[in-house]
């Protein structure tokens, strides 16, 4: 059944425009093609940059987030409770008013008494600044390396100057040992991505962060197994053009350089929307949709490249339009540049009014503990 079925998911016909096939892609005369069987590859790679970016990020981050001044708020941590400590876990972390009061009832305690417990059990677990800088300093490290590595790789090639050149002799394009390893060090780099999402900070987009994933991975094996590298190459280049500006925005956000911030936000909005918006759907998406069935007969292939590609740019949009308001906020109302996307410690009010109200409390009838006034009798306590 497995045979029959890799027959059918491999059969020539589903990868390939009508009179090419696999038999094209078969080594000779010295020239070397892209394999299938090369992308496992990209296994030990990923397992590798997970252990890279455990060293990195003890060894390089932690103290670059000290030099900067990166400074974790100190959370104050809740009671041991059973019964809310069940609900939360179990049932949900935002209860409702009538939860709310059915839980007083349970443990005895005044509403919002159970609030704040409540509040203080979601900050604490909240990622704290330290593990969010030190994971965007490892996403800018990488993102600024591959955008560099890739560029280096491409100066000198004819498609990256006029895209059509990416099908002049397709699917017969020789494999250059830049583009392998551009190819597996990306395609090992998302995969590891995958494997540390579970550990990974999650954002409100987190279902759009593991589509983009999926697809990324999608794309990279896809292209790389029917030859359409060149065309990958461009691909990836585009997204790690703009990246690194992000990651950097975060870990000055991080360590409180508002100004840097900002600015450097403002230039990862204009080079995205330049280069997700404009160059990639006008430009390469253009060439991988349009201009090939001028050459060609559209096949199964083609449809599912071209599907991989809307999905990224569905995607774009939708951060598109996150960039574009927190844009127009910093440039409108001068309002710091702050991830959407990520959650921040919640604060009461009341908990000042609380505390307020304790003061009052003591001044009127001393320091209560356990329901009843302590007598200091004239003893000094030395805290």
């Amino acid at each position: 059944m497995l045979l029959g079925l890799s027959e059918w998911f491999w059969q020539e016909r589903l990868w390939f425009p009508e009179g090419l096939g696999w038999a094209d892609l078969e080594d000779q005369d010295g020239r070397v093609y892209a394999k299938a069987h090369d992308l496992w590859v990209a296994l030990p790679i990923a397992l590798i940059f997970l252990i890279i970016r455990q060293v990195f990020e003890r060894t390089v981050a932690t103290p670059l987030a000290s030099l900067l001044g990166v400074k974790d708020t100190v959370r104050l941590r809740v009671s041991h409770n059973p019964t809310l400590d069940s609900y939360y876990c179990n049932i949900t972390k935002n209860p409702t008013q009538t939860s709310i009061a059915s839980l007083c009832k349970q443990t005895g305690h005044s509403g919002r008494q159970v609030q704040r417990w409540f509040r203080r059990r979601r900050n604490q677990d909240r990622p704290s600044l330290l593990k969010k800088f030190r994971e965007a300093s490892w996403r800018f490290t990488f993102y600024l390396l591959a955008f560099i590595a890739g560029l280096a790789s491409l100066i000198d090639k004819p498609w990256l100057y006029d895209v059509k050149e990416m099908w002049q002799g397709f699917p017969v394009l020789t494999l250059l040992p830049s583009q392998y390893w551009y190819y597996m060090i990306e395609l090992g780099f998302y995969s590891s991505l995958l494997f540390s999402v579970a550990s990974d900070v999650k954002r409100k987009d987190f279902k759009e962060q593991i589509v983009h994933h999926v697809a990324t991975i999608l794309l990279i094996s896809f292209s790389w197994c029917v030859n359409y590298i060149r065309a990958g190459t461009l691909i990836m280049l585009v997204h790690d053009s703009s990246d690194y500006f992000l990651e950097s925005a975060k870990m000055f956000n991080y360590a409180g350089w508002r100004n840097a911030c900002n600015y450097i936000f403002i230039v990862f909005a204009a080079i995205f929307i330049i280069t997700r918006l404009v160059i990639f759907p006008f430009w390469i998406i253009y060439c991988t949709w349009v201009y090939p069935v001028t050459i060609y007969e559209p096949f199964f292939g083609y449809y599912f490249f071209n599907g991989l590609l809307m999905t990224l740019q569905c995607l774009h949009i939708f951060w598109a339009v996150l960039i574009i308001r927190i844009a127009i906020r910093f440039l409108t109302h001068n309002e710091k540049v702050d991830d959407e996307r990520s959650d921040k410690d919640e604060t009461d009010e009341s908990e000042e009014g609380e505390g307020e109200e304790d003061k009052k409390d003591m001044k009127k009838n001393g320091p209560v503990q356990n329901g009843h006034t302590v007598h200091n009798n004239n003893h000094s306590k030395t805290e």
